[in-house]
């Protein structure tokens, strides 16, 4: 029997691909649910900083889960707010936490004046399932309840959101993540872990709703639903094994988050585990719209790291453009000149300087200054005890360890000129 030169190069790919590749442990269509997976006994559950995780009860063996959508006041952080649409009076909506092999009910009640659907993206479940109005499902009015039901045959980093009139919906921030964990570990435990969901808005200064016919121009970029300075910081105990699930439902843009003084690796996308043999070193993982990425590191350096996307006007919030470049104008005669054209501004309050329900494009206080950065920022505290004040408290450098002027002397020294 001969073999042509696609049978031999198809096996060959195929043993290669075997060779490094943790085969997906996905359940058959067919598979009957587990005993449900429980918090504490089963896995470890997931920090979803400024969030909320789902509560459910078990009925015969099935765990229930309640959506229930509707409108809500979000704060982005302190100083911005607006008239969002989100799950269980949250944005984004609560995670939904469950084990590989649970068989979960979720019923998903229309709070809002809309038609809407829920769609579990990423999510092996029966096409009836799925979410989609119209295709799969017909829309769930205003005032109607849904009863959504499946096993969960994978596991991973997964989302749901509307898939009814989703540039709209989503805009308003429905959305939120879906962890689902494994029946039978095959990595080692994480010992901290964190889930982040990125988004984008549209929100002028001084109105109090997000504009969801915004196509590019995003001007608030948020992690979980805020923004810095309104984000709370991810506190881990130095040597921690620590991971971070990180979703993008993001209207157009992908986002590089990228992490300070540690690097870490890529260790499962929403399609599955990343073999050991296929991953390296990296400081910035790019999560592409409609993705999961999930990394780990080892915290091994003390100090407060910030972890932000590397788009530079993705850490700005509220950007203003249109304005002309006033890189090299003298400060010193600016408020003259316009003192002069619009006299009314001598007068100014300074309290005023701001539009109402607006943020400054970048800033927050920091423990040398004022941090220039906004948007899609948080930081990694990594101490060597970790108690109640570590959250608010900034790292203690030790001696001779923080950037700070030169002397003369050592400028000398060196042979450095002024």
């Amino acid at each position: 029997m001969t073999t042509s030169r696609r049978q031999f190069l198809g096996a060959s790919a195929a043993l290669s691909l075997g060779s490094t590749r943790i085969p997906a442990r996905t359940l058959p269509n067919d598979a009957p649910p587990q005993a449900p997976g429980l918090p504490g006994r089963d896995y470890t559950p997931v920090v979803t900083l400024d969030g909320a995780t789902l509560p459910f009860r078990i009925v015969d063996g099935v765990k229930v889960f309640h959506l229930q959508a509707g409108a809500i006041d979000h704060e982005f952080a302190p100083g911005l707010r607006a008239k969002c649409w989100g799950y269980n009076n949250r944005v984004h909506g609560p995670t939904i936490e469950a084990v590989e092999g649970d068989r979960v009910r979720i019923y998903v009640s229309n709070g809002l004046e809309t038609a809407t659907t829920v769609h579990w993206h990423g999510l092996y479940v029966p096409s009836g399932m799925d979410g989609v109005g119209g295709l799969t499902q017909r829309s769930i009015e205003p005032g109607e309840t849904f009863r959504y039901e499946f096993v969960l045959r994978q596991h991973g980093t997964f989302m749901y959101h509307p898939h009814h009139d989703e540039m709209t919906q989503m805009a308003m921030g429905m959305m939120g993540l879906f962890v689902v964990h494994p029946r039978e570990p095959r990595t080692p435990a994480a010992d901290r872990e964190f889930a982040y969901l990125l988004s984008e808005w549209r929100i002028e200064p001084g109105a109090d709703r997000p504009d969801p016919n915004e196509m590019t121009d995003f001007n608030v970029l948020t992690l979980n639903g805020r923004a810095f300075p309104g984000t709370s910081p991810m506190v881990v105990k130095r040597g921690d094994r620590v991971r971070i699930r990180i979703g993008n439902l993001s209207a157009m843009d992908h986002h590089p988050m990228h992490l300070h003084g540690h690097s870490f690796e890529v260790v499962e996308t929403d399609g599955g585990i990343v073999p050991p043999s296929a991953r390296w070193p990296e400081t910035t993982v790019l999560v592409p719209v409609g993705s999961t990425r999930t990394v780990e590191f080892i915290a091994e350096h003390p100090g407060d790291w910030a972890f932000h996307c590397h788009m530079t006007h993705h850490i700005m919030t509220q950007m203003g453009h249109g304005l002309p470049n006033l890189i090299g104008i003298d400060p010193a005669r600016f408020d003259e000149l316009i003192e002069k054209a619009v006299p009314e501004y001598a007068d100014g309050d300074e309290s005023q300087d701001m539009p109402p329900n607006s943020l400054p494009m970048l800033g927050g206080t920091g423990p040398f200054g004022y941090i220039t950065m906004g948007g899609m920022v948080t930081v990694l505290k990594v101490r060597d005890v970790v108690d109640a004040a570590s959250e608010q408290s900034w790292y203690q450098n030790p001696e001779g360890t923080v950037a700070g002027p030169a002397t003369p002397a050592e400028m000398q020294r060196d042979g450095i000129s002024s």
